[in-house]
């Protein structure tokens, strides 16, 4: 097949959006299919089947967006005409301004066309402080219907919680339910532990650092917990709220707490040396990040919000705690660090669980989803 792949953001792997769409990219071209990319990567002008439009200049928000990590795209319909003219399939990553582009014109030639559902509502609204309007988000829902999904042969949704969420708010979809999936190089490993970390417990979390992904409510549980002056603290991420992170832990007296972006191999080592992974996310599409955890035998510890399918990754009613709430969190993290036993054998069946997202085969299912689509 040729397939175009549409991605509005595209650059340093250090947000969902570009890692998914990198993974499908990368395993497309392993299975011998031709890929197209658009995206406003200025780092990828001149290379073979990369189509660059420029970046979105968004004036006095220029400074924010960036802060995120991101670049936007500015749709250049002569861009994406060259890469959309004989494609067998086009697929866009998100419901924004380059994928609108892409579904007009794909329309427009009776191309079939795909789109991934990468964003949440509340990952916009979010950023203009209206995270918890239910109009608000109901509104960008029908938004995102009507600039890009309507438009679908079929819509990928990485679980069946967002395709509810989507659908409840829109209209029903043909669609496909597939995990971005786990890569293989995430197990369970022996890694010498570091000095400094030898007699602590090392309590990891995952995620950029943003209001909807609560990382507060752990550096609060910390404070709270009867081994507090025993743990080690990893919040491994990037983002705008870091700032805010590290003065609350400093408020906090958390002793030395580690904030940073890891590459993978330096994620697993740490994954694998860690005793608790929690994830306080609010809103959550998949959270692949709590997917490799439990793929390397940790023990989660996850915030029961309803706009987060993370969620539902929990085996146990002791793997959730409250939303917001860092007493109960205190609670759940006591409970875990007590019982060293309880500990292994949970480790013991999230192993067995974390193979229904083994990253070739979801990539498979990825596969054979645009080639239906392309085949009509």
């Amino acid at each position: 097949m040729l397939v175009a792949v549409i991605c509005d953001v595209l650059g340093e792997e250090n947000n969902g959006t570009t890692i998914a769409a990198m993974n499908l990219i990368r395993t497309l071209q392993a299975k011998g299919h031709r890929v197209r990319v658009v995206s406003p990567d200025q780092s990828r002008v001149g290379l073979a089947d990369n189509y660059v439009v420029p970046v979105r200049n968004l004036g006095v928000f220029n400074g924010y967006v960036a802060k995120n990590g991101v670049s936007l795209a500015k749709p250049q319909r002569k861009i994406l005409e060259a890469a959309i003219d004989g494609a067998d399939v086009v697929h866009a990553m998100v419901p924004f301004a380059l994928g609108h582009a892409a579904a007009r014109i794909c329309q427009e030639k009776g191309i079939p066309f795909t789109a991934g559902f990468h964003c949440q509502a509340e990952n916009f609204s979010n950023h203009i402080f209206l995270m918890n309007a239910t109009l608000v988000n109901w509104m960008i829902y029908r938004f995102f219907y009507r600039r890009v999904y309507q438009y679908c042969t079929c819509v990928h949704y990485p679980t069946q919680f967002i395709c509810d969420v989507f659908e409840g708010a829109t209209h029903p979809t043909n669609h496909c339910v597939i995990s971005n999936g786990v890569n293989r190089a995430f197990t369970r490993q022996s890694f010498p532990r570091p000095k400094e970390w030898e007699g602590k417990f090392v309590i990891l979390s995952t995620g950029r650092y943003s209001r909807e992904k609560s990382q507060w409510v752990l550096i609060d549980a910390v404070a709270k917990s009867r081994y507090r002056d025993r743990i080690q603290l990893v919040l491994a991420g990037k983002g705008p709220q870091e700032q805010a992170l590290r003065r609350r832990a400093a408020r906090r007296k958390i002793p030395m707490p580690q904030f940073g972006f890891y590459t993978r191999q330096e994620m697993i080592r740490i994954i694998n040396l860690a005793d608790l992974y929690v994830h306080t996310a609010q809103i959550e599409i998949e959270a692949i990040a709590c997917l490799e955890a439990i793929a390397c035998g940790k023990v989660p510890v996850i915030a029961d919000s309803p706009r987060s399918a993370t969620r539902n990754f929990a085996l146990t009613q002791e793997n959730l705690f409250r939303c917001n709430d860092s007493t109960d969190l205190a609670r759940r993290i006591d409970q875990w660090l007590g019982d060293p036993q309880g500990r292994e054998a949970c480790s013991q069946a999230y192993l067995g669980y974390a193979r229904q997202f083994d990253f070739a085969h979801c990539m498979d299912a990825m596969e054979q989803m645009l080639e239906r689509a392309a085949n009509g």
